[in-house]
């Protein structure tokens, strides 16, 4: 009888241990912070990361140039001639590079929400895309023999997702933001007057 006790007493001081163990580990895993630590548990596919696309948005962000400089009237004027012309597109563009990647970004958000039925196309690229990713990673797909890798994942998808592309008229929309874009930025840059530096710079070239 006297053998029991000491057993009950290990019994204890291993489920203690067990648990001390489980809520070790719980404690160990990163959770994270934030929209980055809900993001980091998805499974997302290799060469994509949430830190990846924040890091790029904000170099983007710090090279900005300020916008009401950007849309001063008083530094807008008619190029003298065409080479003047091609001096300003290629060096405006050089210089507000940031903030015509943000006009680009900002058109295409707006194509996106004006219409409906694009929203619905780009959910079920999505939606297919996820779902093959979750399929691979419980086990490897194969076609033809060949593993299927992110690209091949991700064209499969837009193969799925086609027909609802085509219904809401996703060739049209990509064309209106190409044109849009082309306009706004190539107005912008050919008619925006160079800064002082950039003056310098050309007047410095070799001829």
């Amino acid at each position: 009888m006297s053998s029991g006790a000491p057993k009950g007493e290990n019994c204890l001081v291993d489920m203690d241990s067990k648990a001390g163990d489980m809520f070790g580990a719980e404690e160990a895993q990163p959770t994270g912070t934030g929209g980055a630590g809900i993001m980091a548990k998805l499974w997302l596919p290799k060469g994509f990361s949430v830190g990846m696309m924040k890091e790029w948005v904000d170099r983007r962000r710090v090279s900005i140039r300020p916008w009401a400089s950007f849309v001063d009237q008083r530094k807008f004027s008619k190029p003298r001639n065409f080479g003047e012309m091609c001096q300003r597109v290629v060096k405006n563009v050089d210089t507000y590079n940031s903030n015509y990647t943000f006009i680009f970004m900002g058109l295409i958000l707006y194509c996106i929400i004006s219409s409906p039925m694009l929203l619905i196309a780009l959910a079920v690229f999505a939606g297919a895309f996820y779902i093959i990713h979750l399929k691979s990673l419980e086990s490897k797909l194969v076609v033809l023999g060949k593993e299927l890798t992110v690209p091949h994942q991700m064209s499969l998808a837009g193969a799925v997702s086609l027909p609802v592309f085509w219904l809401a008229g996703a060739g049209a929309a990509v064309f209106w933001v190409l044109g849009a874009t082309l306009f706004v930025i190539g107005s912008h840059a050919a008619f925006r007057e160079l800064e002082g530096s950039d003056m310098e710079e050309l007047l410095m070239e070799p001829v």
